[in-house]
């Protein structure tokens, strides 16, 4: 008898087809590197993984934030016949409250006898002769029995959700503009879970946002870090941008002219370290620049696909998740980021391309960006 952390993964990653076999090889490499600094033994039997530790619980807290991992199952191991399932089955209900049970057996090793339903059949006569508090219930059990028969044979009746998702480092990367507020983060982490490589830019306007607004933004990168396993953050100096368009552009076109450039910054990050795409945190018509027309007056200066992983979600949604994900009680931390100083009185909801190019016309732009990202600083 041995216990063992039963690993699944999402059952997405079984309907890639040819390709299956890379998903399955990126997502355990992923696992492995999450615990790489715990003592572990990996373990395959007939198409399962299991995860076998001293330190089972600090081995969940890891893995349950693997990205392609659908769930954990802490299971008991015995030799693959009947008399020690049925033994084991009995075992796993001590100490469980519950009054209701059902047996499911899936049975991978054809050579084991008798079937799946007459195992489940047995098992289940097995433990109402030995228990008479708990009774079967095929519909809605509290409790559910599992048997998984290969090699060995697996009994659990516990299950922990993990995170789910595609393989992080199977799609491409993104550069994510993170601004420090409760959006962007959540937005990352929505494009990691689809197997999307994250790297992060900041915009920092010193001296009108402090070093607490730098370090709130570290602080939401490493969080973010626990799910992806690295991430680069680059911190873009924004001040000397922002006051050349409060000198020369008009107030109201201040926010849209703003994000134009930010949008040039990261494509131009993008560009430099070979990132594929954009992300940003913008939900349509949460803010003056989050218009379907100011989304377009800002896509209009980049060369990449820009993603929006939130623009249909409300506040409320976009909360929910960043406090499941744990950025939440970060992101509202009262340390201004550079897109809420100078924000305009009457900002322009509804901006025609060709008048903010015109207006940005004024500006040295190639210049501007050019400074910004020799200025920047990289923490790794």
């Amino acid at each position: 008898m041995k216990k063992l952390i039963l690993v699944k993964f999402a059952p997405e990653i079984f309907l890639k087809g040819l390709n299956r076999g890379k998903f399955e090889k990126k997502l355990k490499d992923n696992i492995k590197n999450s615990i790489k600094d715990l003592d572990y033994e990996f373990v395959e039997d007939q198409g399962r993984w299991f995860i076998s530790s001293d330190v089972m619980d600090k081995i969940i807290d890891k893995v349950k934030n693997v990205f392609g991992v659908m769930e954990l199952c802490e299971v008991t191991q015995v030799e693959a016949t009947l008399e020690n399932i049925e033994n084991q089955a009995l075992l796993e209900l001590d100490g469980n409250p519950a009054k209701t049970f059902k047996v499911e057996t899936n049975r991978a090793n054809k050579n084991f006898t008798p079937g799946s339903m007459d195992v489940s059949r047995k098992v289940g006569g097995h433990i109402l002769r030995n228990n008479d508090s708990i009774t079967v219930d095929v519909h809605n059990p509290e409790c559910v029995i599992n048997i998984e028969i290969r090699n060995m044979a697996y009994i659990y009746s516990k299950r922990i959700p993990a995170v789910r998702g595609l393989p992080y480092g199977m799609n491409g990367s993104t550069m994510l503009m993170l601004s420090g507020g409760i959006d962007s983060p959540v937005a990352g982490y929505m494009m990691a879970r689809r197997g999307v490589e994250l790297h992060a830019v900041y915009y920092h306007s010193h001296p009108y946002t402090s070093e607490r607004a730098k370090d709130k933004v570290k602080q939401l990168t490493n969080i973010l870090k626990e799910y992806t396993g690295k991430l680069t953050l680059y911190v873009v100096p924004f001040t000397e941008i922002q006051m050349q368009i409060i000198e020369k552009c008009r107030e109201d076109e201040l926010t849209i002219i703003m994000r134009r450039f930010m949008m040039r910054l990261a494509c131009a990050l993008a560009e430099k370290y070979g990132i594929n795409s954009v992300t940003t945190g913008e939900s349509i018509g949460q803010v003056a620049s989050q218009t379907m027309e100011g989304l377009v007056v800002s896509d209009d200066v980049s060369d990449r696909p820009v993603f929006r992983p939130l623009i249909a979600m409300d506040k409320v949604d976009i909360i929910d998740v960043s406090r499941k994900i744990d950025t939440y009680e970060t992101s509202i931390l009262p340390y201004e980021d550079c897109c809420t100083i100078f924000v305009p009185k009457h900002p322009k909801t509804k901006p025609r391309l060709v008048e903010i190019i015109k207006s940005e016309s004024v500006l040295d732009i190639d210049k501007l960006v050019e400074k910004a990202i020799e200025d920047m600083e990289i923490y790794r």
